[in-house]
């Protein structure tokens, strides 16, 4: 089983409101074949506290008018790894640290990537200013 065009969506979605959010190193991870409970993973990270914090608002705010809102939220708190279940997908937003430490993308290695948008990794690099 695949994920469903819904995860898919709403996982884009999540994915473009990090990356608004300069969330880092987003990626969505098809975990339906692994995971009974969720379709998609979303990954991303950021550099302090207070930027998590804001990827995770983002986040939720995006979702809203697609009528997701999360079932469960855990580590808000601390803000060192929030993670948001919409059912369909679970969120996960890092503290760059914590990413590197747990190494979710290892754990997962064996799913599938779902294709995020080409927003989601910003504007392509300048070929004049590499010298192209």
């Amino acid at each position: 089983m695949a994920v469903t065009d819904r995860a898919r969506r709403l996982a884009e979605t999540a994915a473009l409101a990090a990356a608004d959010k300069l969330a880092q190193d987003v990626v969505a991870i098809d975990v339906s074949e692994r995971l009974p409970l969720t379709d998609a993973f979303v990954i991303a990270s950021a550099p302090n506290e207070r930027q998590v914090q804001a990827v995770v608002d983002n986040v939720e705010e995006k979702l809203r008018p697609l009528d997701a809102k999360p079932v469960r939220r855990e580590g808000t708190q601390e803000a060192r790894w929030v993670l948001l279940d919409f059912g369909d997908i679970v969120v996960h937003v890092l503290h760059s640290d914590e990413r590197e430490f747990y190494g979710l993308e290892r754990l997962w290695k064996d799913c599938p990537a779902v294709p995020l948008p080409a927003e989601v990794y910003g504007p392509p690099a300048d070929r004049s200013a590499a010298g192209e």
